[in-house]
């Protein structure tokens, strides 16, 4: 993997170490083009018309779907574009049908995203067990086990803390989904972008993803479903109506009965060059270069005084998300201090994981530094010389 390269197609990168992939990746030059091509060459709405403009638009769109489900392991259930993870999750929420003293089984390291949407559901009877993981962000399988019941309808799980960087063993919490009878939803946001993620291989009945976070413009993502009859599409209307009698209406089959009104088809003509990309550079190598920085960075931070680290301590099980704290200081004042001294950028605060931060006694958050494809040894250099710096000042 050349990084060299790589970084040249993020000018971006130019005066900054940008070190807050967690939240949102750069874009890469090809990316871009692949959205600036579809405005100058052949804008046009889908699925409407039968001029050259309309059906080159179509032909995109449907390259990008069978790319992107391509990407994660998809040769069977629909692949759907939503605007991020956040949406994926409130359209399987919304789409199951739910009955009085069902329940969901979900856990405490979660997103706000892969939370909210469940607590939600509880005013109208359904019932919701969260799981707490260790100090360290892992879950015990026995209390996953221990919280399916035969009333557990679904169980939602993220592939990677956003805050510790834990990966959890999804393949076989599925098991223990399909032994109890129980749907899995894995939130792949974090786990995506940065590792190989095959549904066949995980056995999940449903994964979420945002394309901004895997190189993609914002406000595109991916909800993958296993069987797609067993949801009712979270929003109806043109586009995804096969005929209309009366006062009944017929939904078209496949990822377009999911999809109503026009889509961000620029976002998703990019979400698909952006996995073209992904695939050149090769998913492995991105991700064996992100644990050789983790690495060095956990290795790094671990040898200054007045700095607590967060997460695993080694590298099993672990990706490139590294929260730590500053002894004396803030999170916000670290990572403010980071970027006008140094022009390194970094997250702060509670990362959209509050019942986790109470859970952990972090009441003021963490510093997050999260890696991706375009950083280099020198990133990692720079971020701990300036945190031994500012380290000595807490």
């Amino acid at each position: 993997m050349n990084v060299r390269d790589i970084r040249s197609d993020f000018p971006i990168l130019k005066d900054a170490v940008y070190l807050d992939s967690a939240s949102t990746s750069l874009t890469p030059e090809p990316v871009l083009n692949a959205v600036l091509d579809y405005y100058h060459g052949y804008r046009a709405n889908i699925g409407r018309g039968i001029y050259r403009f309309a059906q080159m638009a179509d032909q995109r769109y449907s390259d990008s779907h069978h790319k992107v489900a391509g990407f994660v392991g998809a040769e069977e259930g629909e692949l759907i574009f939503t605007r991020n993870t956040t949406e994926a999750i409130n359209a399987v929420a919304r789409g199951f049908k739910w009955r009085k003293g069902e329940r969901v089984v979900t856990t405490l390291l979660e997103h706000h995203s892969n939370l909210l949407p469940w607590m939600r559901l509880t005013k109208g009877g359904v019932e919701l067990s969260v799981v707490r993981p260790d100090p360290q962000g892992r879950l015990d399988l026995g209390d996953i086990e221990r919280a399916i019941d035969e009333r557990t309808k679904l169980v939602a799980v993220s592939h990677l803390s956003n805050v510790l960087g834990t990966v959890q063993p999804v393949k076989e919490i599925a098991r223990i989904c399909s032994d109890r009878g129980a749907a899995l939803l894995v939130d792949g946001a974090q786990a995506v972008p940065h590792m190989p993620v095959s549904v066949n291989d995980i056995d999940c009945d449903f994964l979420c993803f945002s394309g901004h976070k895997m190189l993609g413009p914002t406000g595109t993502g991916c909800l993958w479903i296993k069987r797609s009859e067993e949801i009712e599409p979270l929003l109806v209307g043109g586009g995804m109506v096969a005929d209309v009698r009366g006062y009944d209406y017929d939904i078209k089959k496949g990822h377009e009965g999911f999809e109503a009104g026009t889509p961000d088809i620029a976002g998703a003509i990019g979400l698909g060059a952006a996995v073209d990309y992904l695939r050149r550079v090769g998913i492995d190598e991105i991700h064996d270069h992100e644990k050789r920085l983790t690495g060095k960075l956990l290795k790094g931070l671990e040898k200054i005084e007045g700095v607590k680290v967060y997460g695993p301590p080694d590298l099993k099980g672990r990706g490139g998300v590294v929260s730590f704290n500053v002894h004396g200081l803030m999170p916000h004042e670290v990572a403010m201090m980071l970027d006008h001294a140094s022009n390194i950028m970094v997250r702060s605060g509670h990362h959209c994981c509050i019942p986790l931060m109470r859970h952990l006694g972090l009441k003021y958050g963490t510093v997050r530094a999260s890696l991706y494809l375009y950083n280099t040894e020198e990133d990692i250099n720079q971020l701990l010389a300036a945190i031994e710096q500012i380290a000595r000042m807490g």
